[in-house]
């Protein structure tokens, strides 16, 4: 009996814990800035928690019925949060408001749990021995979830139904509790008649979990969705309108297949044409495979390393069979080795040197992506670049972030880099820039590989130039201890929303 009354303790943790993690990542998906929203999320939890387990005090009989209907009201509110804030944003301007009523619901009703069921419990325990057992399988269930949350529940299951498994948790406790505290319930058949109602519904929405999401990804994407994934790191959503395939991150446009050749272009072609005899190239990020693509175009390359942190990203545009034609099969070239990690403890760990390093990473929208923009990293980053090596830099738009862009050539400067900023028009997102980095002198190519749509050794000088609404601005360098970076773009593409 006590065995199953402490693993009660255990999910009722781990549900808890479950939801919390839920919230928080669906926040950083659709509105950036990860810190932020976990900050905020999880403040508000615990602060609704607060004020749960002071309510607790006025429930003053028939506890476990009110446990019982806790439980199943946390199951339902839990189990269907993601799919309700999926459809909250896909379909209404009320996501925000909606995110934190469910925390703080959600909270308030936790919070109240763990007060009751100690006060249950407690003619069956003396006191110390059921604070210390209750609060121990409490943390253990905190553990659990927060181990089970990176490695299972999002890769596998995805938000919607991995929210929905632990709501089933959930009205699963509240169902056995009808039968280990059966003496305290005046009707327990009607108690377990609500039980089964709850896990029915619950089920139907774990049955209906792609149909919800799939319907969330219509509304979101004017286009037809074509794939979607859910990662540890991220939303993966490609859309057709057509012959356009579109991929998206997070919510984030990342090319066009009509004009990502305009992008793709001129983030390789400059820096690598110029750089004699290369042999040896890096790419951090970049994990669609299409500048590796550009790559390949240098028959004297003998190796490509890519580095990527999803390896789901990785995959699909190995195998996807639409995937792989947009990158002409790239990643599975032989000259190509793929290697899933974060790029940064990746270049401390180690030692090659390269000709010529693409860094192609998301916008700096949040903390953990501005850390890939720093001093720091761009330091690393110098020591694995060859004397006479190019590094080039996706550097966001100088026209809508013009102060972000300047910041990265500014950074990039700091780091040691001799830096040569240029720009581009690319129809899908206006005008885009890039900061090439070299330690000596550098000039544009006199040739470019032949087969190319846009670029030209006549235009490719035009690039370094430009006209006085993009000119430089004072900035700030992006400091790890000091991230300028996130707050000029944050600031900068904000104004462009409104």
């Amino acid at each position: 009996m006590a065995v199953v009354l402490f693993l009660s303790v255990f999910l009722i943790a781990a549900c808890g814990l479950i939801y919390e993690l839920i919230a928080g990542t669906l926040a950083s998906y659709l509105l950036g800035d990860s810190v932020l929203q976990f900050s905020t999320v999880i403040g508000s939890y615990l602060f609704a928690m607060g004020v749960g387990s002071w309510l607790s005090r006025f429930i003053g009989r028939a506890l476990v019925a009110r446990f019982i209907t806790i439980e199943l009201l946390v199951g339902l509110l839990g189990g269907f949060s993601s799919t309700a804030l999926f459809l909250a944003f896909a379909y209404t301007q009320a996501f925000r408001f909606l995110l934190y009523a469910l925390v703080i619901a959600i909270g308030t009703l936790v919070g109240l749990e763990i007060p009751l069921l100690m006060r249950i419990l407690r003619e069956r325990f003396q006191f110390k021995e059921l604070v210390a057992n209750v609060l121990t399988f409490d943390y253990l269930g905190a553990l659990g979830a927060s181990l089970l949350f990176p490695l299972l529940l999002v890769p596998k299951l995805g938000l919607v139904r991995g929210a929905i498994l632990f709501g089933l948790i959930n009205a699963a406790v509240a169902l056995w509790s009808t039968w280990l505290f059966r003496e305290h319930l005046p009707a327990p058949l009607l108690q377990r008649g609500a039980c089964a109602v709850v896990v029915a519904v619950l089920g139907v929405g774990l049955g209906f979990g792609d149909v919800i999401t799939d319907t969330a990804d219509s509304a979101l994407y004017a286009d037809e969705v074509i794939f979607a994934r859910t990662t540890p790191y991220q939303r993966l959503v490609v859309t057709k309108w057509k012959q356009d395939y579109r991929l998206y991150l997070n919510s984030h446009l990342q090319f066009s297949s009509r004009d990502e050749y305009r992008y793709h272009e001129p983030l390789v072609h400059p820096g690598l044409a110029s750089v004699a005899g290369a042999r040896h190239a890096l790419v951090l990020g970049g994990g669609d495979g299409l500048a590796v693509r550009e790559m390949l175009k240098y028959p004297g390359l003998a190796s490509i390393t890519l580095v990527d942190l999803d390896p789901e990203m990785t995959r699909q545009f190995s195998t996807h069979p639409l995937l792989t034609a947009l990158n002409g099969g790239s990643l599975r070239n032989p000259k190509v080795h793929v290697v899933n990690a974060d790029a940064f403890p990746w270049l401390e760990q180690n030692d090659g040197l390269y000709d010529f390093i693409v860094v192609d990473f998301p916008d700096p929208n949040n903390y953990s992506l501005g850390k890939l923009y720093t001093t720091a990293f761009y330091r690393l980053l110098r020591r694995h670049l060859a004397e006479h090596g190019v590094a080039v830099v996706q550097s966001t738009s100088p026209m809508f972030a013009r102060q972000s862009f300047w910041c990265i050539n500014e950074t990039m400067k700091q780091a040691g880099f001799r830096t040569y900023p240029y720009h581009v028009y690319v129809p899908s997102f206006g005008e885009w820039g890039y900061v090439l980095g070299a330690n000596v002198d550098w000039q544009p190519p006199a040739r470019l590989p032949s087969g190319l749509r846009f670029l030209t050794p006549q235009n490719v000088a035009e690039l370094f130039r430009f006209p006085p609404d993009l000119a430089p601005v004072p900035v700030e360098p992006n400091r790890l201890s000091d991230q300028t970076l996130v707050r000029y773009y944050d600031r900068e593409w904000r104004e462009i929303v409104r």
